[in-house]
């Protein structure tokens, strides 16, 4: 039996800001993408050798094999980018029942990478992008970005992009970049709204397609993939956005204690 697929519905560059507020997400086309971003889709498909060489994720708690990942952090505010010493990648239980409540030391992004101007114009247009949406008369303010670059593989049959299902990630925008992918089927992107019933169900198939999700709205997850040949894979790259500061135990440690300090 063929794979059923929905097509992603696509928004015009000139209407991304608008389509986030009114629908909670944005899907690109690889071309809009350019177009967005001012970086040349060349330059784009460029970045993707990265993700072959990516080491394993050694903190899935399914017992999995099938992920591998870099992680790097950056602040950006109004264009200047700069990436930060590397820290652990931490969620609160309360968004990653799976992963949650644990420091998640990965592998940083190389150097090379992040050096690319094309690394820069993203995370640059990313943070335009937040200040549109989320900062209102505040803007521009700085953004707290972390970079995540995955690759799901079948290797054992079976690999999940969202190990923790459908969920949010405790930000305020949510950047999925389809990079590769190769010999697979599944790898269906769902997204619902967190307090309402309208929901969409598309698959990025093409390189360098983006999805932009208002992560407080809306709740996300992506279906397992399966192998059509040996050695299919999934390549992603995840970029969120966040207002104050990166997630971290002591920040969360330090907000509750300030919660409790004020109550009567």
């Amino acid at each position: 039996m063929a794979e059923v697929t929905f097509s992603p519905p696509f928004t015009r560059p000139d209407g991304v800001a608008d389509r986030l507020r009114q629908t909670g997400y944005a899907v690109l086309s690889p071309a809009d993408v350019a177009l967005w971003s001012g970086c040349r889709l060349a330059d784009l498909q460029a970045l993707a050798a990265d993700w072959a060489a990516l080491p394993p994720d050694d903190f899935l708690k399914d017992g999995g094999r099938y992920r591998r990942r870099r992680h790097a952090c950056f602040e950006v505010v109004q264009g200047d980018v700069v990436q930060v010493p590397h820290r652990a990648h931490w969620q609160p239980l309360e968004y990653n029942a799976l992963h949650g409540g644990m420091e998640r030391w990965f592998a940083p992004m190389t150097p090379e990478t992040v050096a690319q101007p094309a690394w820069t114009q993203l995370l640059a247009a990313l943070a335009a992008l937040s200040d549109a949406v989320f900062a209102g008369a505040e803007a521009p303010v700085r953004w707290f970005v972390e970079a995540h670059q995955f690759r799901i593989d079948t290797t054992d049959g079976i690999g999940r992009p969202t190990p923790e299902g459908a969920h949010r990630d405790g930000v305020d925008l949510v950047a999925v970049f389809l990079v590769a992918r190769e010999g697979v089927k599944g790898g269906e992107t769902r997204v619902f709204e967190a307090a309402g019933p309208a929901g969409q169900r598309f698959t990025l198939s093409e390189p360098w397609s983006l999805m932009l999700l208002d992560d407080a709205r809306m709740i996300h997850e992506t279906t397992p993939i399966q192998p059509l040949v040996p050695g299919g894979y999934r390549d992603t790259l995840v970029v969120t956005c966040r207002r104050g500061s990166f997630q971290g135990a002591d920040g969360v440690a330090q907000q509750i204690a300030g919660q409790l300090a004020t109550t009567p």
